[in-house]
């Protein structure tokens, strides 16, 4: 008869660890509800293994892992995190709902990785402990909740929570991602249209003026050299925007370099308020989180600082941390660090914002009088819009006020929560704000460029008709 180890809780929250002999799981876990304890878990002792080696009885086959590629997607992880807090207000033990959820996984890295999960827990560690040794699928953020869930006798309502917050962040992620595929495949489309016309249709125009061998407009000389141009460099059209992506990851692995990569992407017009607003929501949603569910604040806004994916808020987050240490609240020192200052970096990006665009007309020849002073220009007005944004704070004064009042109160949880809710709706009022927005300035771009191809192409022709006539 195989020995359980189990731990469980009694009617007054205390936690028990013992072991008993059943002849199979749910008898023991019935013989446990007999005895007054609520059961959180419970598992074979260890040594069975050799226990039935030394009788000679059969061990049981393990089962084999599948072959997967790349990680759990976060929808996947998401399901998984509410179906786990259900099973576990339903009374199951933690073994038993792992192993449910096992079955019920097609094969993969999740049904991978649960397999791992209650291998461990049947080893004899808890759930964060199994959690934590895989890292790929469960962050510091999933591991530390699970870790205060069992620390508190409360692992249900912690799933819960943990689910609810999960979910919100999907919801967010899916409407940003939705909002900007339109944008992208009209930007597609009009470039492929735009890159057709000056392949094949401006240069039969070019052979048409030369046989008439007439003076042409300076506007058509210009959208001739535009054609000649994508021409014979059509490749670059591809190969640009690929380029500027590998600049930016290359930048990016430099810690001068994101630091003013992501300051760049905060003082953008309207794009970076969205990004601003979507990080405090998930920053403030997740310290709520961990809050509520008993994690120490040390370790909670180090979480919060991992998952904001910013390196000024992972600055902002480390010097709240530091100042805390030495006794501080956490509204004063956010207040305090949440001007970003001067970043070479970044002043150098906005100066390339402006200027670059010009630079290919540079090797025009038509263009190429007038586009250097434009393209000097551009810099210059990169630089004085830098300079008259980069003190902006990141951190607005509703959010230091709440978390201030939150402070004193003792809600700081219930305060953090209003302040994500807040900023989830701001998040969502200005994606479609920008989407009505999108919409006609796309058209005002594509309106122009046909535009201004048809008057370059038919100004020739008006004059050759008058000479005609």
């Amino acid at each position: 008869m195989p020995t359980y180890q189990f731990e469980a809780m009694d009617a007054s929250g205390q936690e028990i660890r013992d072991q008993l002999d059943a002849p199979s799981e749910e008898e023991a876990q019935a013989t446990i509800r007999q005895m007054g304890y609520f059961v959180t878990k419970i598992s074979v002792k260890k040594g069975r293994g050799d226990a039935a080696a030394k009788s000679g009885a059969p061990a049981a086959k393990k089962k084999g892992r599948s072959f997967a590629i790349g990680g759990v997607k976060t929808k996947q992880l998401t399901e998984f995190t509410r179906q786990l807090s259900i099973l576990q207000d339903a009374g199951l033990p933690i073994l038993r709902s792992l192993r449910i959820l096992e079955n019920q996984c097609k094969p993969g890295a999740m049904k991978n990785t649960l397999m791992d999960v209650c291998d461990e827990i049947e080893g004899g560690a808890t759930l964060s402990e199994a959690m934590g040794k895989s890292p790929r699928t469960f962050n510091r953020l999933f591991v530390n909740m699970i870790k205060a869930g069992e620390a508190g006798g409360a692992l249900e309502i912690i799933l819960r929570r943990l689910a609810e917050f999960m979910e919100k962040a999907e919801h967010l992620k899916r409407k940003v991602k939705g909002a900007m595929v339109y944008p992208i495949v009209v930007v597609l489309v009009a470039v492929g249209i735009l890159t057709f016309i000056m392949i094949s249709i401006v240069p039969t125009f070019k052979q048409i003026f030369a046989d008439f061998d007439t003076e042409l407009p300076a506007a058509t000389q210009l959208l001739i050299s535009i054609s000649e141009f994508v021409f014979n460099w059509w490749f670059l059209l591809p190969g640009i925007p690929l380029a500027i992506y590998l600049f930016i990851m290359v930048l990016r692995k430099f810690p001068a370099g994101r630091m003013g990569w992501d300051l760049f992407t905060l003082n953008t017009p309207v794009f970076g308020t969205l990004i601003e607003k979507n990080i405090m929501a998930r920053t403030t949603r997740t310290l709520g989180t961990l809050v509520a569910s008993g994690v120490p604040i040390l370790e909670a806004l180090n979480i919060a600082k991992e998952t904001s994916g910013n390196a000024m808020f992972e600055r902002m987050y480390g010097k709240v941390t530091e100042q805390i240490r030495e006794g501080a609240t956490i509204s004063e020192p956010m207040k305090q660090n949440a001007k970003p200052g001067f970043h070479p970096v970044a002043c150098g990006l906005w100066v390339m914002f402006f200027a670059g665009p010009v630079v290919p007309l540079i090797f025009v020849p038509a263009a190429a009088g007038f586009a250097i002073p434009i393209v000097a220009a551009g810099g210059v007005v990169g630089a004085l819009y830098y300079f008259r944004g980069m003190n902006r704070m990141v951190v607005d004064d509703l959010v230091v006020n709440m978390v201030d009042v939150g402070e004193e109160t003792g809600e700081l949880d219930t305060m953090l929560y209003k302040v994500a809710d807040t900023f989830d709706e701001q998040v969502a009022v200005i994606t479609e704000s920008l989407m009505s927005m999108l919409e006609p300035l796309l058209i005002i771009f594509l309106g122009g460029a046909v535009g201004f191809i048809v008057i370059s192409l038919f100004l020739p022709l008006v004059s050759l008709i008058q000479n005609l006539a």
